[in-house]
């Protein structure tokens, strides 16, 4: 399931509405159809690579890759070649010499291409180039894709010994980058060709040992792992080990019978075990074995295939004795053989002969035992070169090492001084680094220094101005309020104690006085309070969602005390708003405080407090009857340099600087002509 999940989500087409360059939508779908080679979804990445074709007219190296797309889609699915070949031709064609990678990548698949649709003069033309241009390429993956590609040139034609030492070379330059996963793959996969060359030469062991080089390389790809099961059954099936043959042969039928890419797999697979049980005289077996090869041979649509599984049927036939059908089935191999395997050539000629000689057709007997006899001794010539090439292989390797040891001995005492000079030369430079960084600290230091010696200065200028203030706000309160509490205290005390001495004018008279004294009490307090406000601004109100009806309960209670005057509030009970309980319920207050001063003693004075919402806005509206008023009245809601009096604008002021603090909006209207003032919070909603 979790395959199936990233299977899906590697192949979600990307939405190119939401690109607004025609460059990052070629790169989104050069990304779509690249996820789509990954996860082998060929038959979808032929048509998306139309998409993509569309998308680069204009973009030449985009262009090429997306032709080599299309190729490549064709390439697996059902082994469509020749369509295959006219788009990497196309993709050849806008790389070459412009877009290395991409000019490599076609070279590479246009060699297997032609080999297969037998374009035999173009494959050798476009090697020929190829090996100009290996020796100028300097990127390590790209140079050995060619020279893999060289290699597999020679396999094709069955030379062994050019084809082990390309790839040889390509899989010492994989091997030096091997993070990639495509890189991973690209090792197991020439390991794989090796051991596939060597089970050709029928060096079986040799091939189980490459093979296993190359099988923690596979893992990732289903076509990979199917090659290497197919290299393990062919040797074990030849070195007579049917059990772990089968074990591959089972785990191979059982990812590729129903995966047309696999089915050569499948085919090859079957082959092998053919011609095991062939060898065994069990010909009921290699019987079965080969319908099964011929059948997935079929529907593979891949003529190399086809022709090695019609040789496996041939050779059981003629085991069985039906030697004319054999011949007519050995015929149709025959087509094809020399020209993908001289081995099954020399093979098929050999059974042909001892078909006809069965027959008693002698003449046709030696004219293919004639040619099965010429192929072999070329063959056994190609096998004896390449043991021969093995034997020098090792006598170099050996003359190499016995060199190496010599010159090791004589560079040690060079390569001594080398580290010791190398030491001191370190020693030096870390020296030299550490006094630098001293250097640079005691400079930081230095300036850090000076910073912060600034710093305190400004902090214990400010401290000092502040420690003045305070001492001033402490004079005043000792000075300016001392005198007038006294009186109020004192009158007080006369009063409970001896009423008795107090006749009704002095009584009048001290009553009077107190209350100037504590009318200028109250004053001063207004004064001290504008004073400390200035003192208070860095307080921070703290916002949350209230609803309504809880600030006006509170506020209502808040004004029990006032007589003859009817204040009603009017809002809805669902209402809320966002600001700070606090510094709204004070901004209340104050205004409903002017409103009463401002009805006190009319006839039906009234005050309303009211809130109401419209479009995503809060209002909470004051409004009274008091006669309405000049709005310069109100200015100290709006200005921070008006006036302002012991009696009038201080109010205002606190208003007007709680109002910034809640960021509320106030606004007055006033109406002489009716006699209504109206004051306006609006603040937007959460």
């Amino acid at each position: 399931m979790l395959n199936l999940v990233l299977f899906l989500f590697s192949q979600k087409q990307p939405d190119l509405l939401q690109y607004k360059t025609n460059d990052q939508k070629i790169k989104a779908w050069d990304a779509y159809c690249n996820s789509l080679t990954e996860t082998e979804n060929y038959p979808l990445l032929i048509k998306e690579a139309d998409i993509g074709i569309a998308l680069s007219v204009n973009n030449k190296k985009y262009l090429s890759k997306f032709y080599f797309y299309k190729g490549y889609g064709y390439e697996y699915t059902n082994n469509q070649y020749e369509k295959a070949t006219v788009y990497f031709e196309k993709s050849l064609q806008l790389a070459q010499n412009k877009y290395l990678e991409q000019e490599v990548l076609a070279l590479m698949r246009l060699n297997y291409m032609y080999y297969s649709i037998k374009e035999y003069k173009k494959g050798e033309e476009l090697i020929n180039y190829v090996k100009k241009i290996v020796d100028t390429v300097k990127a390590k993956n790209l140079k050995a894709t060619l020279l893999g590609s060289i290699g597999e040139y020679y396999l094709d034609r069955s030379e062994f010994e050019n084809f082990i030492n390309y790839k040889l070379k390509a899989i010492d330059y994989l091997l030096l980058d091997k993070r990639k996963k495509e890189t991973r793959n690209n090792i197991g996969i020439s390991y794989l060709q090796i051991a596939d060359a060597y089970n050709d030469m029928k060096q079986y062991e040799k091939a189980i040992e490459y093979t296993n080089y190359a099988s923690p390389y596979l893992k990732d790809r289903s076509d990979g792992i199917a090659f290497l099961y197919n290299t393990y059954i062919e040797a074990y099936t030849h070195l007579g080990n049917i059990d772990l043959a089968k074990k591959y042969y089972l785990e191979l039928y059982e990812i590729g019978q129903h995966n047309q890419m696999l089915f050569l797999n499948v085919s090859y697979a079957n082959r092998n075990m053919s011609e095991f049980y062939l060898e065994k005289n069990r010909l009921e077996l290699a019987d079965d074995y080969a319908d099964k090869a011929l059948l997935f041979a079929k529907k593979s649509n891949d003529e190399e295939i086809l022709m090695e599984a019609n040789t496996a049927k041939g050779k059981v036939l003629v085991g069985q004795g039906k030697y004319a059908e054999a011949i007519k089935i050995l015929n149709k191999a025959l087509n094809f053989a020399y020209i993908y395997d001289k081995r099954f050539f020399a093979e098929i000629n050999k059974k042909l002969s001892e078909s006809y000689a069965a027959q008693k057709q002698w003449d046709k007997a030696y004219q293919y035992y004639k040619t099965y006899s010429q192929t072999n001794d070329s063959l056994s010539i190609e096998s004896g070169k390449q043991s021969l090439a093995n034997a020098e292989a090792k006598f170099q390797n050996k003359s190499k090492q016995q060199e190496i040891k010599s010159l090791l001995n004589e560079n040690t005492i060079h390569e001594l001084t080398i580290k010791n000079s190398k030491k001191q030369r370190i020693y030096l430079i870390s020296g030299l680094v550490a006094i630098a960084i001293i250097g640079g600290l005691l400079y930081y230091q230095s300036r850090n220094r000076k910073r912060i010696n600034q710093k305190l200065m400004l902090l214990n200028s400010e401290l000092d101005k502040a420690n003045k203030t305070k001492m001033q706000f402490f004079g005043i309160l000792n000075h300016d309020l001392r005198s007038p509490v006294i009186s109020l205290i004192n009158f007080l005390h006369l009063r409970k104690e001896a009423p008795e001495m107090m006749d009704e004018e002095t009584k009048d008279r001290l009553e009077t006085q107190t209350t100037r004294a504590t009318e200028q009490l109250l004053e001063q307090m207004e004064d001290l309070l504008l004073w400390s406000k200035g003192q208070m601004e860095n307080f921070e109100p703290s916002f949350r969602n209230y609803k309504i009806e809880e600030i006006f309960s509170d506020v209502k209670k808040e004004f029990v005390w006032v007589n003859d005057i009817q204040i009603s509030f009017n809002f809805s009970e669902n209402m809320w708003v966002f600001t700070d309980k606090e510094y709204l319920k004070t901004i209340i207050r104050n205004l409903i405080n002017n409103s009463v001063k401002v009805v006190q003693g009319k006839p039906d004075a009234h005050i309303i407090c009211k809130a109401w919402e419209e479009n995503n806005e809060s209002f909470i509206e004051i409004s009274d009857n008091g006669g309405g008023t000049n709005l310069e009245k109100f200015r100290a809601l709006y200005e921070d340099h008006t006036s302002i009096g012991i009696k009038k604008g201080l109010g205002l002021h606190v208003i007007r600087d709680l109002c910034k603090s809640i960021r509320c909006n106030i606004e007055v209207k006033s109406n002489q002509l009716i006699g209504e003032t109206q004051v306006i919070l609006r603040f937007k909603k959460a």
